[in-house]
């Protein structure tokens, strides 16, 4: 069983991104951010953010999309983009297995 509750309220650090578990070739990943993350694309994977809590921008090139509790989306692969979140927020990133998280 994997408690999301327990696992955000743990977390002390302002960029934080924990793999849950895999499911076929996509990892699932739990997010406790705060701040914003540099400008980059992925060339081959889209990527997907689920809000849980707090208030998650992705910025695109042309429009800046925000998101509040249990609304998501996907980022095509090819588009460039930044993730930002004005207080402390929590998601789920759904990606491929072989991505490598990086923090802010």
């Amino acid at each position: 069983m994997i408690d999301l509750q327990k696992l955000a309220d743990a977390c002390k650090d302002k960029w934080y991104n924990q793999t849950l578990c895999q499911v076929n070739d996509s990892v699932v990943r739990l997010g406790v951010l705060e701040g914003e993350y540099h400008w980059h694309e992925h060339t081959d994977i889209d990527e997907f953010f689920f809000v849980l809590d707090g208030t998650f921008l992705i910025d695109l090139e042309d429009k800046t999309i925000e998101l509040a509790p249990r609304q998501g989306f996907v980022v095509p692969k090819g588009v460039r983009h930044r993730t930002r979140a004005p207080q402390r927020c929590v998601i789920l990133m759904v990606e491929r297995a072989d991505i490598v998280p990086t923090g802010g």
